[in-house]
């Protein structure tokens, strides 16, 4: 197969699989969802994304339709029908199907699960990328990984329309506190050590994070889980952006000016570790 869909135990095509006009999805993006490279039929990272997943789950009270280990070998078993080993391995779980479009719930009707498998290959990291910076307009649910994805789909776009590969945000009535990307965490490097946002409602926390910040331990960098704002941001030694399928980029161009460059050593440092990991844990 070229691409994988999957939705309560239905296989097919992405684009040959229907769903029911029914699922909440439809009505109100309810649901949550979680995301990883494969490599070689190896999905980097499984139980930490397993482990998130569920946790989303329980924070919006859905009840999911398998068990943590049931869901890891129905993954591990859908990679391999795919013809390419190199994927991006999505999987979604919506609030079961209604008759009617209430806002309320049964909360003893399991989740529909959904898994999407397309060929892809994760990002070395090696080339800079360009970004752009806007207000935070999210809501503050940001630390589950929800459907409801409608302001960072915008902040995306406008990225997109500029030219550059990511969007940063920041909250206006923080202090300009940046937050993270649209699709992405944000971090930043200064005299020699890690600065990234703390783990709160304002952001997710990223598989990716987590990596770095073990990384730069293993390496003997300091990490410091704080708020900065846009003007530190601006005038950082390295800016870093991180994801799941993109372990370890770095901007230097921000809003039309040049930014970073002043800690390639380090830079280069954890990004090489960091590829290496994934290259170790996905032969």
């Amino acid at each position: 197969m070229k691409t994988l869909g999957y939705y309560n135990g239905k296989i097919g095509e992405i684009d040959e699989l229907s769903i029911p006009m029914n699922d909440r999805v439809h009505w109100f993006g309810d649901g949550v969802y979680d995301a990883g490279p494969c490599r070689h039929y190896h999905i980097f990272a499984i139980d930490e994304h397993i482990d998130r997943f569920f946790n989303s789950a329980a924070l919006m009270d859905i009840k999911m339709p398998v068990t943590k280990a049931e869901l890891k070998d129905l993954l591990t078993g859908l990679v391999k029908k795919l013809d390419d080993g190199d994927q991006f391995v999505y999987y979604q779980v919506t609030r079961g199907g209604y008759d009617n479009r209430l806002h309320t719930f049964d909360e003893t009707i399991p989740a529909n699960l959904w898994v999407m498998l397309t060929p892809a290959k994760a990002s070395d990291g090696k080339t800079p990328i360009h970004c752009i910076t806007e207000p935070d307009t999210r809501f503050y649910h940001c630390n589950v990984k929800t459907l409801n994805l409608l302001p960072s789909v915008m902040a995306a776009q406008h990225a997109k329309r500029a030219g550059c590969v990511e969007t940063i945000l920041y909250r206006k009535n923080m202090g300009n506190r940046v937050t993270e990307c649209a699709h992405s965490n944000c971090h930043i490097i200064q005299d020699g050590k890690l600065f990234t946002a703390p783990t709160d409602e304002l952001i997710l926390p990223g598989i990716a994070r987590a990596h770095l910040i073990r990384m730069c331990k293993k390496l003997g960098y300091g990490v410091s889980e704080t708020p900065y704002d846009l003007d530190t941001l601006r005038k950082a030694d390295e800016i870093l952006i991180t994801s799941s399928s993109k372990l370890c980029m770095h901007c230097d161009v921000l809003d039309g000016e040049k930014v970073g460059g002043k800690a390639p050593e380090m830079l280069e440092d954890l990004r090489s570790h960091l590829i290496e990991e994934f290259l170790e844990a996905t032969e």
